[in-house]
């Protein structure tokens, strides 16, 4: 497959994001946990969607109840810090999405996937109220021609919100970096929904809820989105997930089974949807009724059923890597997948 200029973007600016960060942090190896017996630090980059479960878990005792303590919980802000604290030994385990997990792993290969949290891609493509072009029920083909020359707001180069519309552009043959222009907006989501009420872009590519947040205000209608189904192959992917290295699962086998299982008691009451309706409510308090009224069946769609990976999700997902320069040379599943968590 051709190699195109976006691809060659994203790849170059996520690998030098990581590499950088560790040399400034002096992290070649994986760090042993320094916490006390029966605590675990864990990291994660934001308050967003994939890691409402640990949320959950929190919220409802689950990971006292399983036997361990939650220490040092920081917000990390991006995925090459969470790594970096990760290699230093600062926290035990981090929530991130896969690319921060393969990213550590091409400078660390003792890193590892600890707990699937979202499996599906939760970003989306949005356009704006004026949008014109065929509706969101047209063929995907005809979506994909109609961004062709539109501005689109991605969060950042070498993010995912980037690497998304490569995919899809892909998809028609046709590159982002000369047959769009794309609009870095930062990862802030009311920054992002303004540059689309105004104008200044045409369409976001963007995390949710910024998609539920759009619609419900009228900003915007979701055009293409993998977790609903529109890209043929691309439904079910690995996507959150809580990563760490072989010297922490070997120095607290015993704490990350706890966390384990407080996780997958959050994943399964948020898929059942035992009363997380105020939960979400706390933890997203900042968008609209109706936006979270409207993401929640997506999340229960989205949660995964138990902590563990399936190779089909892992594959498509390193695929998906792969084929964006999100990840230039990922590992294979067995690679980052341990055996205790590899599902069928």
């Amino acid at each position: 497959m051709t190699t195109t200029t976006t691809e060659r973007r994203v790849r170059a600016t996520a690998a030098a994001a990581l590499s950088a960060l560790l040399l400034a942090t002096g992290c070649a190896g994986g760090g042993a946990s320094d916490t006390p017996d029966g605590t675990l630090n864990v990291g994660q980059i934001s308050d967003s969607v994939a890691f409402f479960p640990l949320y959950v878990a929190e919220e409802r005792g689950y990971f006292a109840d399983e036997g361990v303590e939650l220490g040092e919980r920081p917000r990390m802000g991006t995925g090459a810090k969470l790594a970096a604290a990760l290699q230093s030994g600062s926290i035990d385990l981090g929530a991130g999405v896969l690319t921060d997990a393969l990213n550590l792993y091409g400078n660390d290969d003792s890193a590892e996937l600890a707990a699937s949290l979202i499996e599906k891609y939760y970003v989306d493509i949005v356009v704006g109220a004026d949008f014109d072009g065929p509706g969101a029920d047209a063929p995907l083909e005809e979506r994909i021609a109609a961004l062709e020359g539109k501005k689109i707001g991605i969060t950042g180069p070498g993010s995912g919100t980037e690497a998304l519309v490569g995919y899809t552009f892909q998809q028609n043959g046709m590159d982002p970096a000369t047959d769009a222009e794309l609009v870095n907006l930062g990862a802030d989501p009311p920054a992002a929904l303004g540059a689309l009420e105004s104008g200044q872009v045409d369409a976001l590519s963007f995390f949710q809820p910024v998609p539920q947040q759009a619609e419900a205000t009228g900003v915007g209608t979701t055009y293409i989105s993998p977790s609903r189904g529109d890209i043929p192959g691309f439904e079910d992917t690995a996507h959150g997930v809580v990563f760490t290295t072989a010297d922490v699962r070997e120095d607290k086998p015993d704490e990350v089974a706890a966390f384990q299982r407080a996780i997958e008691r959050a994943n399964t009451d948020i898929r059942e949807g035992t009363e997380v309706e105020e939960l979400l409510a706390s933890y997203m308090e900042g968008i609209d009724v109706q936006a979270r009224a409207d993401l929640l069946p997506i999340m229960q769609e989205e949660t995964a059923a138990d902590v563990g990976f399936s190779e089909d999700s892992v594959e498509t997902a390193l695929e998906f890597h792969s084929q964006t320069g999100l990840v230039e040379d990922p590992p294979g599943y067995t690679d980052i997948v341990p055996e205790d968590l590899r599902t069928q």
